[in-house]
């Protein structure tokens, strides 16, 4: 038998054809729809102490000290006058320079003292009763974990963690539990060397608040004397 052989007409072709493109705009518009309506992916956002967000993963973005714990010289820069007189202050008079420590950070007016005078009684107790400064330690090592905190800074654990290539497999809780038992540690064993490296670091990113609050003040100068001129 002869195989039956079918030709479209122009108009039916047409309409063919139209049938496709119709079809294939109804599948794109469902596509778009399904994409304008699904959710978009998550983004991991963390969050600093002063409520800046930081995108993608907290411990990825957090920044470095600008100087070692063991940097007792400071760096060659134009710190480097002040990291000498931070030296010093650490090594005579650790009072004064935790009290300026917790000033720098924007606190109350009154911070110095309410935080000198304190840790200047635990320095002497601790020295007097046991030879050593053991209750100071106690005192400050707070301030620490708040300037990690308010500049983002990565703690000691992190330091260990990026230093061995590894990674901390532990949720943000933990790792701040983690961090401040690091805090108060180095703190206890090498006290006068983390007041140090917090002074540098605070002295390098903050002003000192009777600097930050001073008004400009305006200075007139008077006319020079006018003489005629010859004719």
């Amino acid at each position: 038998m002869a195989k039956a052989k079918y030709e479209l007409l122009p108009n039916q072709e047409q309409q063919g054809s139209e049938t496709k493109h119709e079809t294939k705009s109804s599948t794109t518009a469902t596509a778009t729809a399904k994409d304008v309506g699904a959710p978009p992916s998550a983004v991991p956002i963390g969050w600093t102490a002063d409520g800046v967000p930081v995108c993608g993963d907290p411990m990825m973005q957090r920044s470095q000290w600008q100087s070692g714990i063991f940097s007792c010289l400071g760096k060659n820069d134009e710190f480097y006058s002040s990291d000498l007189e931070v030296c010093l202050l650490g090594s005579m008079a650790p009072c004064v320079l935790h009290g300026s420590n917790v000033e720098r950070l924007g606190s109350a007016p009154g911070t110095f003292a309410n935080h000198c005078l304190p840790y200047t009684g635990l320095y002497l107790l601790g020295n007097c009763f046991f030879g050593w400064n053991c209750l100071a330690p106690w005192f400050s090592y707070p301030n620490r974990t708040s300037i990690r905190h308010k500049f983002n800074l990565e703690g000691s654990c992190e330091a260990v963690t990026r230093c061995c290539g590894g990674s901390l497999l532990m949720d943000e809780d933990q790792r701040e539990q983690c961090e401040s038992a690091c805090d108060f540690v180095t703190h206890v064993f090498c006290h006068a060397c983390a007041l140090c490296q917090e002074a540098r670091e605070v002295r390098r990113r903050l002003p000192h608040p009777a600097l930050a609050t001073s008004q400009p003040v305006l200075v007139m100068f008077p006319p020079g004397g006018q003489t005629m001129a010859k004719q």
